[in-house]
């Protein structure tokens, strides 16, 4: 066959591919790779904070082992996932990250809860500084988890829709897991504490 004649066939190849949601599929499928290590790196610089929060935490409350033991597993829980690229493909390995985030999340919530029984450790320059740290790293993860969840949203919708669908059959595209939207507003919110708050008033008589 003359070489013009491959290159037309080509060209119309590209074209249809084009049409039937090749491009789109490739740019929604890097858009969740770029998505998914900015989610990686939020968790990260979260969990980066935990044992300077927990050695600050500790010399002002040492009796409050229990949160602070509660804090290191859950940090350590963690750190022991697998964190591979094939995760975000893996709807259970996925569930297990989400939940064991949302431990950490949970853990230092209470963490920071506790710290309002310790005047002195409210007012310590370098905790206030962790805790502005965190409160904007929670910020950032919630963009970085929501802007995954939109960039999964389109790629699986392209992945269903008819003629992409047919493309994404023949290329091996397939649908893939997402973060869970149960409780995503308690799981993405920052731990809140007023250190502005001014103390109770005393009970009257005393």
């Amino acid at each position: 066959m003359p070489r013009n004649i491959w290159m037309l066939l080509l060209a119309a190849w590209v074209s249809l591919l084009s049409g039937c949601g090749y491009n789109t599929l490739q740019s929604t499928d890097e858009q969740i790779n770029s998505s998914w290590s900015e989610v990686l790196n939020q968790y990260q610089r979260r969990a980066d904070l935990v044992p300077n929060l927990v050695r600050t935490v500790q010399g002002y409350a040492k009796h409050e082992q229990a949160v602070l033991l509660q804090v290191t597993e859950a940090r350590a829980r963690v750190g022991s996932l697998q964190i591979t690229p094939e995760l975000a493909n893996d709807p259970e390995a996925l569930a297990r990250f989400q939940a064991e985030q949302a431990k950490l999340g949970g853990a230092l919530s209470r963490l920071l809860a506790v710290s309002e029984n310790y005047p002195q450790l409210k007012a310590d320059a370098g905790f206030r500084d962790l805790q502005a740290q965190l409160e904007g790293t929670e910020n950032r993860i919630a963009v970085a988890r929501n802007r995954y969840i939109k960039a999964v949203q389109d790629y699986n919708l392209t992945v269903r829709s008819f003629p992409s669908n047919l493309t994404a059959m023949v290329l091996g595209y397939k649908v893939k897991p997402n973060f869970t939207v149960e409780n995503e507003k308690a799981i993405s919110t920052a731990p809140q504490v007023d250190f502005g708050a001014p103390p109770p008033a005393p009970a009257a008589g005393n």
